[in-house]
């Protein structure tokens, strides 16, 4: 425990140090669970939902997407559950009244903090006296109009979901798809968690990629399978080890009500095995619903059978800011000492697909033209397409230390023998391997680079997936 939690304190330091992730609103003592992106960690955010965009969205025939409002009208909330549904078992300390999850609490989450020495016991306190759990509904509530009253009360979508489920028709006509096809969407969800924790695992505003499935009833099963394989083959695909990754099956008597059957891809974090992302059979539930609370058909026509029917969903849905810190902790380890580097050195291991830097740029001296050149290469790069990042601060060793910390696939140096033959020195982050490279060349080089990561990976993935 202690040393998983010396792992935590050195990733949230570093992310904070080098512009990854920190409390939001820091200046005034932070607010609970909200968190900002820096220059780093919105480049390497960005780069994973471009990644998942083109694996789903653009490199299938068969997926759509569509970019839904966060607020919807009161009424879908009602027809999807959430109203009645959405909610987590709150228990209060008699003695203090902090405030926990029943069952984060009966599962001895909070042992080792605060004043919390074994399970069932409070935080703040230290005291074991908890009045009885009771449903907290989880979604947000603002206003609408000029007045605050019940009649102007909407809810912070706590899911991107419906708005492909109330869009399914609009989405289907317009495209002219067929059943089985997907609505696929990123975007900003809500909850009000009770507790929270572990950095950014757990926040109240959070990044979602979703991806809702339609099917004939009676081939949901093979379809859910089929995603449940693809959805984790995304994870490997990312460069995150398979021993990391694990399936959790839902039992039967705890799925959501809208559920026939749910399987979580988990990942062994420091702070314990938690979900990363999760695959979920809705069966007909959610056009159902819609269709009965709106009076609008949601039907489907089969031109080819004369059939219609209201289509089964696989719904595969994954957490961005989830996806991002796994990679962090999968990527980052400290140098022994005996591959070259100085013991105690910390390279962070990203894949070079979502690396937040790609490629840095060094002049060796702030003379002689050096950094004029390397400006220039950086900036021939960035327009090719390659993100990169120009530093002429301190020493290259340093610099060097600077690019690994961050995850920094590759370094160019610009030297004095760049003046005569327009070449400069390519470091690789993991082998420390340096070769000569034409500056004409550069571009076409990282690009073949990062084509043959994707080969690789995707390769040992689908090697894995055979087994």
């Amino acid at each position: 425990m202690a040393e998983a939690n010396n792992l935590m304190e050195k990733i949230v330091s570093l992310c904070k140090r080098r512009g990854f992730v920190w409390q939001g609103s820091e200046i005034y003592g932070g607010l609970g669970a909200i968190y900002h992106f820096g220059p780093l960690g919105v480049e390497m955010k960005n780069a994973i939902k471009q990644l998942w965009w083109k694996t789903f969205v653009t490199g299938r025939p068969d997926v759509v997407g569509i970019e839904g409002a966060i607020l919807m009208h009161p009424e879908v909330w009602k027809a999807s559950g959430h109203i009645s549904s959405f909610t987590d078992p709150l228990i209060e300390c008699k003695d203090c009244h902090m405030r926990f999850r029943a069952d984060h609490m009966e599962e001895g989450k909070f042992v080792g903090q605060g004043k919390a020495k074994e399970k069932m016991q409070c935080t703040g306190c230290g005291g074991k006296d908890w009045t009885s759990p009771k449903d907290f509904n989880l979604m947000f509530k603002t206003f609408v109009g000029t007045t605050e009253d019940s009649k102007s009360e909407i809810q912070l979508r706590p899911e991107t979901a419906q708005s492909m489920f109330t869009d399914f028709k609009l989405v289907q006509e317009s495209s002219r798809l067929k059943v089985p096809f997907g609505i696929a969407q990123i975007g900003k969800s809500f909850r009000n968690e009770i507790t929270y924790g572990d950095f950014f695992f757990r926040m109240r505003e959070f990044e979602i990629a979703e991806l809702e499935y339609f099917v004939k009833p009676g081939d949901d099963e093979k379809w859910f399978n089929e995603w449940l394989e693809m959805w984790e083959l995304f994870y490997w695909n990312l460069g995150i080890k398979k021993d990391n990754l694990s399936r959790y099956e839902h039992p039967k008597d705890s799925l959501s009500h809208y559920s026939k059957r749910t399987v979580d891809v988990m990942y062994k974090f420091p702070f314990g095995v938690s979900e990363l992302a999760g695959v979920a059979n809705r069966t007909d539930y959610d056009l159902s619903q819609h269709e009965k609370f709106s009076k609008k058909d949601l039907h489907y026509f089969d031109p080819e059978t004369n059939e219609k029917f209201i289509p089964y969903v696989v719904e595969p849905t994954m957490g961005i800011e989830r996806a991002m810190l796994a990679c962090i902790v999968d990527g980052y380890s400290e140098s022994d000492g005996t591959d070259g580097r100085e013991s105690g050195e910390v390279v962070l291991r990203l894949d070079s697909r979502i690396a937040p830097i790609q490629v840095a740029v060094f002049p060796l001296v702030k003379k002689e033209k050096l950094p004029e050149i390397a400006n220039q290469i950086r900036f021939d790069l960035t327009q090719a397409g390659i993100r990169s990042f120009y530093d002429e601060s301190g020493s290259i060793g340093r610099r060097y230390r600077r690019q690994d910390e961050t995850g920094t696939p590759w370094c160019v140096t610009v030297d004095f023998d760049s003046l005569q033959d327009e070449t400069v020195t390519v470091r690789d982050r993991d082998t420390l391997k340096q070769e000569r490279i034409k500056i004409a060349d550069l571009a076409s080089y990282f690009q073949k680079e990062l084509i043959a990561t994707q080969d690789k990976t995707e390769g040992a993935a689908l090697v894995e997936k055979n087994k």
